[in-house]
């Protein structure tokens, strides 16, 4: 049995869910997201609340039932309230740009690498901080990470792209005898 499943979901002002043919569409104030879901756990729209029963009959509906309560509930909050991820760029002569719809990093290599923004995602640069922001939480977490995986925080001098907040275990390195 899911906690999460059990449970209603409640949507804020501003935000509207319609079901159609197995696919769920939210639209809200940051956005519109819309999902295609199984018809192993049935999905009901009922006034200002999203309720999510599972099928006796599946077997596949209990391992669901959670998992798509979480989707559902990640997509309110998503055209609610948006979904936010900060990285930090570490290291001597490394910064990063946009142009455009485009993000230059410059991180220690021969050349610049370029990666290009989703559709639906904002990317702010200040200093050496990069935002991503958007309502769609895998989006922003995928984005996030493909920026983190250009130039990974090393163990020694912690030089690198790593997320706020995120702690990069150091190594001791070298002693001189």
């Amino acid at each position: 049995m899911s906690r999460l499943g059990k449970q209603p979901i409640e949507l804020p002002n501003g935000v509207e869910a319609t079901l159609a043919d197995g696919t769920l569409t939210i639209k809200g104030t940051k956005g519109t997201l819309t999902r295609n879901f199984r018809d192993d756990v049935a999905i009901k729209v009922e006034g200002n609340t999203i309720v999510l029963t599972p099928d006796p009959k599946s077997d596949l509906s209990p391992a669901l039932w959670g998992t798509y309560a979480s989707h559902v509930n990640n997509m309110v909050m998503g055209v609610s309230e948006g979904f936010e991820k900060k990285l930090e760029i570490e290291g001597v002569g490394y910064r990063a740009e946009m142009k455009g719809r485009t993000l230059v990093l410059n991180v220690g290599f021969s050349h610049p690498v370029e990666l290009e923004v989703p559709e639906g995602l904002e990317t702010v640069v200040e200093k050496n901080t990069i935002t991503v922001t958007g309502a769609d939480k895998e989006t922003v977490g995928q984005f996030a990470a493909n920026i983190r995986k250009v130039k990974k925080p090393e163990p020694y001098k912690g030089k690198g792209i790593h997320y706020v907040g995120e702690y990069i275990i150091r190594k001791q390195g070298k002693k001189a005898v």
